[in-house]
């Protein structure tokens, strides 16, 4: 997990307490949400995602102990750290709290404010260092059994010059995946999939994705066929079967490279539109598809659009976290700034490479907000 402000969700229906402990909280460097009831609370975990939760037990209405079982029924909620607050003394009490409903902690009213706000930080750093543990763990597991959803070098192609960059999000795995897939002498298939979701949920599927869509092109290849669209259509429909991936949907781009004529042929299944530079004009336009997210209907139909390059000339596909970003808690997205953002590094010698830089300074653990992936071809 970055570091950076500590995000706590306090409960209370006493306003004098609840307001004393948010400046004390912020005092000490946390973003603190107010909610006057465990009903205020729900409405406000809707749009926010604390790291920890302090809750008082005895509130009109919802109490703690109701409140804290719905957030255990919520698959978004129910490992968020939660801590009561609580006048009891009642040891039945406080057991079940931390047995049956998974409390980290009890803390009674009756503590001085700065040992409460000193309590929760211990605990909320230990939280922190145990997910950077498994975090870790995680990524020797992945390392030991050598399975990577990026490539760790770039293809050679005979009259292009093949690039990429990924930055994972918060330095975890997650859901774009790259591959450069050799047919024979004459073909490569330039891959970028993202399988919605973020971290290691969506980076396990990513395998899955990948396995089809290999397999996918090697049995229209087999069978004579080197268009694009068709591969896009076995591999959805190959997903839509599998009942492990029910509910996974990704996004991707295909683009078949024809060494022989120069040639490229593009395909896509709920990506962004591709950005192609006319290096002769130093214009950027979009070209888009209109195929739907693999895994979404069986009979999805997809087409294909052909490409001519002339020397210079490049082709972009890239993932929908280079256009999102988050800043000041709030998240945005916008494809039109990000197209206007890189048009002048690719005007230059080694345009390429000025956009991964610029993209290295612009993606920092506090402005990302998705996994980040981007593939350049450019014709030579």
């Amino acid at each position: 997990m970055a570091e950076g402000k500590k995000k706590i969700l306090l409960v209370d229906d006493n306003l004098f307490l609840l307001g004393l402990l948010a400046k004390a909280f912020e005092h000490e460097g946390f973003t603190a949400f107010e909610a006057a009831s465990a009903e205020h609370a729900l409405l406000l975990l809707e749009k926010e995602r604390p790291e920890i939760i302090l809750s008082d037990y005895e509130m009109p209405g919802m109490d703690g102990f109701a409140f804290r079982k719905h957030l255990l029924g919520n698959a978004t909620t129910k490992n968020i750290p939660f801590v009561f607050l609580t006048a009891h003394n009642n040891t039945e009490l406080v057991m079940e709290g931390l047995d049956e409903l998974m409390a980290v902690d009890f803390i009674d009213k009756g503590t001085p404010v700065q040992v409460i706000v000193a309590k929760i930080d211990n605990l909320l750093s230990t939280v922190r260092e145990k997910q950077a543990l498994s975090l870790l763990e995680l990524r020797k597991a992945a390392e030991a059994i050598n399975v990577k959803s990026v490539p760790a070098k770039t293809p050679t192609i005979n009259g292009f010059e093949i690039d990429f960059w990924h930055k994972p999000y918060q330095g975890y795995p997650g859901g774009d995946f790259i591959d450069f897939i050799r047919i024979g002498t004459r073909y490569t298939c330039v891959v970028l999939g993202d399988v919605m979701g973020k971290k290691w949920t969506a980076w396990f599927f990513t395998f899955s994705f990948l396995s089809y869509i290999r397999a996918a092109v090697r049995f229209c290849v087999s069978s004579g066929e080197y268009d694009p669209a068709v591969i896009l259509q076995k591999t959805n429909q190959v997903v839509c079967e599998d009942e492990a991936l029910v509910d996974v949907l990704s996004s991707l781009s295909l683009i078949l490279v024809d060494e022989q004529t120069g040639h490229l042929a593009y395909a896509g299944a709920g990506d962004l539109p591709l950005l192609y530079f006319n290096s002769a004009e130093g214009v950027l336009t979009s070209i888009k598809t209109s195929g739907l997210l693999l895994g979404l209907f069986s009979s999805a139909k997809y087409d294909a659009t052909s490409i001519t390059l002339q020397k210079n000339d490049q082709i972009l596909i890239f993932s929908d976290g280079l256009i999102e970003s988050v800043a000041a808690d709030r998240h945005t997205s916008n494809y039109g700034l990000f197209k206007e953002n890189i048009c002048p590094f690719l005007r230059h010698k080694n345009g390429f490479a000025a956009v991964k830089d610029h993209l290295s300074q612009t993606f920092t653990d506090a402005t990302q907000a998705d996994d980040c992936s981007i593939i350049s071809i450019i014709k030579k």
